[in-house]
């Protein structure tokens, strides 16, 4: 009855990522859930511990329901718990032991568990995801020394559930009768910066969930990257370079000026003054990035320096 109950508890599917710190802990993970537990799992591979623990919180925010949870891992646990937590209804929990993974679930309904490579071994490791996995929320736990919870204390946690998942949400909500991509961006919405791409502070002004105006601040530069979709972009303010690396071609976008970008193509930005542009893009956002910051300032400063010469 105890594995019915274990297993009626788990979800469905994992979307699972890693920094190059915690990728054989994610992978061994990763073969635990698909070998012995057969769960589906979606592995977004390896990438910088921000973008891609943020590219799981991200989705986990979009899934739903409680089928889909997610898992990533770093050196600590701390990093990617952080930007996986930056969306409405994801709640990561940095797990560093069986104990902690039970109270995670039972007290805080956690659907993303964030693992250490430096602290937990594989096999240790193995036992707090199914912790993780095979406890209910409000069930008996250490914090509460494994004896059930008072009705008040289910009556918190019955309303947190309810609640929790609202914060950050917008207040308003885009008119979705509006026919035009730039009038029904959500007004009145302010958002503080948000620092992301490593190369700048980026602001989102005004946003739907494939749309967005989006402002940089002058000698930003975003190092080369890709996402699995395509995306417009329109400059309506200050001026830009975008170089797509996959097709070798240099676009200097001033006000007025459109692009679009396949899905795939690796492309690397400069903002030459404070920019704002309107963007739009096909599904879910993410972002893989194919160098890093340093390797995107040289190699810009190298070409500036090459067309200098006479």
């Amino acid at each position: 009855m105890a594995d019915a109950a274990a297993a009626a508890a788990r979800p469905t599917k994992i979307i699972a990522g890693a920094d190059p710190s915690g990728a054989l802990l994610k992978d061994a993970l990763v073969t635990h859930l698909r070998e012995a537990l057969h769960i589906e799992v979606e592995d977004l591979g390896t990438g910088p511990y921000y973008s891609i623990a943020a590219d799981v919180g991200r989705r986990i925010s979009s899934s739903g329901g409680p089928e889909t949870r997610g898992l990533v891992a770093c050196g600590t646990g701390c990093g990617v718990s952080m930007f996986a937590n930056k969306f409405p209804g994801a709640f990561a929990a940095t797990c560093l032991s069986v104990a902690d993974a039970v109270n995670a679930r039972s007290i805080n309904n956690s659907n993303i568990l964030a693992v250490s490579s430096v602290y937990t071994p594989p096999e240790p490791a193995v036992e707090i995801l199914r912790a993780w996995l095979d406890t209910p929320f409000k069930s008996p736990c250490p914090a509460n020394g494994d004896r059930p919870w008072s009705d008040d204390i289910q009556e918190f946690l019955d309303r947190a559930l309810v609640e929790t998942p609202k914060i950050g949400v917008p207040a308003s909500e885009p008119d979705e009768s509006a026919s035009c991509a730039i009038c029904c961006l959500v007004k009145r919405r302010e958002l503080n910066p948000i620092d992301m791409i490593p190369g700048g502070s980026m602001k989102i002004l005004r946003e739907t969930p494939t749309s967005a105006i989006v402002r940089f601040k002058a000698g930003s530069v975003e190092p080369a990257h890709h996402h699995t979709f395509g995306h417009d972009l329109v400059v309506l303010e200050g001026k830009k370079s975008v170089w797509n690396l996959t097709k070798k071609e240099r676009y200097d976008l001033v006000v007025g000026d459109y692009l679009f970008t396949p899905a795939g193509d690796v492309h690397r930005v400069q903002y030459h003054e404070e920019t704002e542009f309107f963007i739009k893009w096909d599904g879910h956002w993410d972002m893989f990035f194919d160098e890093d910051l340093e390797t995107a300032k040289k190699a810009i400063a190298e070409e500036s320096s090459s067309s200098s010469l006479p």
